[in-house]
């Protein structure tokens, strides 16, 4: 007959005789599912994850300045190219772990859907306020937004009115606080957030395609990183990617 202390035994995890630490440089849209995919990882295994969430373009700058970081998801492959060129990337581990869908959004219930296309008067939605997006420049999200508008012939009709944020959750806050009427953000951003609903989806072609890359950092050195970085594309990682709007990578 097995003693209280042996079953209570069986039924406990099996975690490693260490556990390791894991630190992720991963973008501000990726915020909710990688929330929910490290505390699964770290209930499994007893290893610690830490997540550092912003815009991929500052994320990209700390890794390069020496941030100790063990893993990079970027929401685009230049900032991960950046990284790459610096020689912090550890060879044969970057892979391509993502896809998303760029989208207008608003806080109002009333706001009509729209479609986005060259007869769009995004200004005139706008009304006296402002068009939320990340950093046109160097957050992802701006970036592709610009471009979107740009090839659709918008922009210019807008650009003057852009709110810019440092990543994207934060374009996404300042339309469900009600500081900006629109906000042009991820699809995944969207069903993060309850206060706000997408009214219009643009045109995938609109755009260069959102690709979020994944790789190990060269300051990666146990198997705890490593076991994180495969968790990501593990059914469970990818079920949850999917809630929450993201598409995967082929």
């Amino acid at each position: 007959m097995r003693t209280p202390a042996l079953i209570l035994a069986t039924l406990l995890p099996v975690f490693p005789l260490q556990a390791g630490e894991v630190s992720v440089f991963a973008a501000a849209s990726t915020r909710t599912a990688l929330d929910r995919i490290a505390a699964e990882f770290s209930a499994r295994t007893g290893h610690s994850v830490t997540p550092v969430y912003a815009g991929s373009n500052l994320l990209a700058r700390q890794i390069i300045e020496g941030a100790p970081a063990d893993i990079f998801l970027s929401a685009a492959p230049e900032w991960m190219d950046e990284v790459e060129r610096q020689g912090l990337v550890q060879p044969s581990t970057r892979r391509d772990l993502l896809g998303n869908r760029l989208v207008l959004v608003s806080a109002d219930p009333d706001a009509p859907d729209v479609v986005i296309d060259e007869e769009l008067d995004l200004s005139g939605l706008l009304g006296d306020g402002r068009l939320a997006m990340g950093l046109v420049d160097a957050v992802p999200a701006g970036q592709y937004g610009k471009a979107a508008l740009t090839g659709l012939g918008l922009w210019e009709g807008v650009a003057d009115r852009v709110a810019q944020a440092d990543n994207v959750r934060a374009a996404l806050a300042l339309v469900a606080l009600g500081e900006a009427p629109l906000g042009i953000v991820y699809a995944s951003d969207a069903a993060a957030e309850p206060a706000v609903r997408i009214i219009g989806r643009f045109p995938a072609d609109s755009h260069p395609p959102i690709t979020y890359p994944v790789a190990l950092l060269t300051g990666a050195g146990d198997a705890a990183d490593r076991d994180f970085l495969a968790a990501l594309s593990s059914p469970g990682a990818q079920a949850a990617f999917r809630d929450e709007g993201f598409s995967l990578a082929p």
